[in-house]
Protein backbone atom coordinates (compact mmCIF):
# COMPACT_ATOMS: atom_id res chain seq x y z
CA UNK A 1 0.00 0.00 0.00
CA UNK A 2 1.96 3.05 -1.40
CA UNK A 3 0.26 6.15 0.90
CA UNK A 4 0.63 9.92 0.13
CA UNK A 5 0.25 12.20 2.34
CA UNK A 6 -0.05 16.07 0.76
CA UNK A 7 0.31 18.88 3.06
CA UNK A 8 2.23 22.22 3.38
CA UNK A 9 4.29 23.83 6.43
CA UNK A 10 2.62 25.18 9.17
CA UNK A 11 -0.70 22.72 8.74
CA UNK A 12 -2.08 21.30 11.84
CA UNK A 13 -4.95 19.67 10.40
CA UNK A 14 -1.54 17.59 8.46
CA UNK A 15 -0.07 17.18 11.34
CA UNK A 16 -2.90 14.84 12.82
CA UNK A 17 -3.47 12.99 9.47
CA UNK A 18 0.21 11.96 9.74
CA UNK A 19 -0.53 11.00 13.38
CA UNK A 20 -3.50 9.49 12.24
CA UNK A 21 -1.71 7.25 9.61
CA UNK A 22 1.22 6.52 11.82
CA UNK A 23 -1.03 4.91 14.26
CA UNK A 24 -2.42 2.50 11.44
CA UNK A 25 1.21 1.67 11.24
CA UNK A 26 1.46 3.69 7.95
CA UNK A 27 4.65 5.70 7.11
CA UNK A 28 3.28 7.85 4.12
CA UNK A 29 5.11 9.97 1.51
CA UNK A 30 4.72 13.68 2.49
CA UNK A 31 4.33 16.04 -0.66
CA UNK A 32 4.41 19.52 0.13
CA UNK A 33 1.57 21.14 -2.36
CA UNK A 34 3.10 24.39 -2.19
CA UNK A 35 6.22 22.87 -4.16
CA UNK A 36 4.04 21.72 -6.80
CA UNK A 37 2.06 23.74 -8.90
CA UNK A 38 -0.21 20.89 -10.12
CA UNK A 39 -1.10 19.77 -6.79
CA UNK A 40 -1.44 23.35 -5.31
CA UNK A 41 -4.06 24.30 -8.00
CA UNK A 42 -6.27 21.28 -7.34
CA UNK A 43 -6.13 20.80 -3.44
CA UNK A 44 -4.94 24.62 -2.16
CA UNK A 45 -7.76 24.72 0.84
CA UNK A 46 -8.48 20.82 0.81
CA UNK A 47 -5.30 19.60 2.62
CA UNK A 48 -4.34 17.24 4.42
CA UNK A 49 -5.41 14.92 1.29
CA UNK A 50 -4.40 11.50 1.63
CA UNK A 51 -3.50 9.75 -1.65
CA UNK A 52 -3.81 5.51 -1.12
CA UNK A 53 -2.60 3.51 -4.31
CA UNK A 54 -2.71 7.12 -6.64
CA UNK A 55 -6.51 7.61 -5.80
CA UNK A 56 -7.30 10.42 -3.62
CA UNK A 57 -9.40 8.62 0.01
CA UNK A 58 -9.43 11.74 2.00
CA UNK A 59 -9.57 15.43 2.03
CA UNK A 60 -9.52 17.52 5.06
CA UNK A 61 -9.78 14.77 7.32
CA UNK A 62 -9.11 11.07 7.84
CA UNK A 63 -12.28 8.93 8.59
CA UNK A 64 -10.93 6.38 10.77
CA UNK A 65 -13.48 3.80 10.33
CA UNK A 66 -13.12 3.69 6.78
CA UNK A 67 -9.09 4.26 7.01
CA UNK A 68 -9.61 0.83 9.11
CA UNK A 69 -11.40 -0.54 6.08
CA UNK A 70 -9.11 0.23 3.58
CA UNK A 71 -6.11 -1.01 5.63
CA UNK A 72 -8.19 -4.45 5.89
CA UNK A 73 -8.81 -4.41 2.55
CA UNK A 74 -5.33 -4.85 1.18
Amino acid sequence: MHVELYTRDGCHLCEEALDILRSCNLEPELVDIDRRPDLLADYNTCIPVVAIDGKVRFRGRIDRMLLARLIQSE
